[in-house]
């Protein structure tokens, strides 16, 4: 990624701070809260978003949409007064072990529920269970740090045995052929994957099991499970990593590479040029999804094979997990009211803002309609 280019995503993320009190003000705002000689909204839309919300809702899991969630937090408390949202980054894993302890009134994670966590979380949806709600997509990017190449392309069976420590310097055969004009030294490289159970761990995983299937023989799991290679906690932490080591390479969601203006790989899909890890080519790869789920539950499956001109291929989608029925009475209509707002129109159009992918629109309809149906 252009190094350009990157310092305008920056700058945009950020900016999505600034403008962040008139977005919402569509979703929620009020006559209280409009600035100062602009049109005044009614009452109507503060009462369908922040309706009966109160309180302190916790929450917690993915790191991956950590970014997503702080802008969301702070323009929804902003107009929702009264309530208290803290989602608490950590993985995807936690934050569902968490909601089937019943500490949280929703999680986050880049993995639908196992079959096994639905069933658990029977325990503590009285009379209904855990349920996935798409609500945030974006590029797995690949970030790296060489000194002295700026652009990098790589394909899948070269990834994944750099992942797997098959592939250790950074003038492997394997990378010159796909790189031929780069100036590529002899240096070893630095690996990094996470180091808690994580769904953008997963996510990788199932990318590199479709495209590379006679170099990648792990089966995708949370876990991370190649040998070799360095650990870091979180998203965040893989980044710093990658950003302060050379030599190294990590993966993580788009946003921590534009906040940090780290390289990002271009992926040789087959397309006809590589494919740049953009908010927009991912969302090209995610339009293609199709829910997998069945009933009030919206799973995605998404295609990691895509040869698709533009279509960026190594994506994930967050979940914000809830239960369907049996949802806390303390904290449903808090529940409610918040992914009321992140599935709404002005929550989605923060996400490309904030260098992520909105969920695609026939998808996003019934979000918003299961979210209206929770108990």
């Amino acid at each position: 990624m252009k190094l350009q280019r990157k310092n305008g995503l920056r700058a945009t993320a950020l900016g999505a701070l600034a403008v962040s009190g008139a977005l919402v003000l569509t979703a929620c705002g009020s006559d209280n809260n409009a600035p100062e000689g602009s049109p005044t909204k009614s009452s109507a839309a503060t009462s369908a978003v922040c309706k009966d919300a109160k309180g302190q809702l916790l929450a917690s899991g993915s790191s991956a949409q950590k970014n997503a969630m702080d802008l969301w937090v702070k323009n929804y408390m902003a107009t929702c007064t009264g309530v208290e949202v803290n989602y608490k980054s950590s993985s995807s894993g936690e934050g569902i072990v968490a909601f089937n302890q019943g500490t949280v009134g929703f999680a986050g994670s880049d993995s639908a529920l196992k079959p096994e966590e639905v069933a658990d979380s029977k325990k503590v949806c009285t009379g209904g269970q855990g349920i996935n709600l798409p609500m945030v997509g974006g590029p797995i990017a690949i970030g790296y740090h060489l000194e002295g190449v700026d652009s990098l392309v790589l394909d899948a069976p070269t990834l994944a045995k750099i992942f797997d420590s098959k592939i250790k310097s950074w003038d492997d055969a394997a990378i010159k052929a796909l790189n031929p004009d780069a100036k590529l030294p002899k240096k070893p490289i630095q690996a990094f994957h996470r180091s808690e159970d994580s769904g953008t761990t997963q996510n990788l995983g199932k990318y590199l099991g479709a495209t590379a299937t006679s170099d990648w023989k792990y089966e995708a799991e949370k876990k991370w499970p190649a040998p070799g290679g360095q650990a870091a906690s979180g998203s965040s932490g893989v980044a710093t990593q990658v950003k302060q080591v050379d030599g190294a390479i990590g993966y993580f969601e788009l946003s921590y590479a534009t906040s940090q203006q780290i390289s990002t790989v271009k992926i040789d899909t087959g397309a006809s040029a590589p494919v740049e890890a953009t908010s927009e080519n991912a969302s090209k790869a995610i339009a293609a999804a199709k829910i997998k789920g069945t009933g009030k539950d919206l799973a995605l499956g998404l295609d990691y094979t895509t040869k698709a001109d533009g279509a960026y291929p190594i994506v994930l989608v967050t979940y914000e997990i809830a239960c369907d029925k049996g949802n806390k009475p303390e904290t449903l209509a808090t529940v409610k009211s918040f992914l009321t707002y992140t599935a709404g129109a002005d929550g989605q159009k923060l996400l490309s803002e904030a260098g992520y992918a909105p969920i695609p629109a026939e998808i996003n309809a019934k979000v918003r309609e299961t979210v209206a149906s929770l108990s």
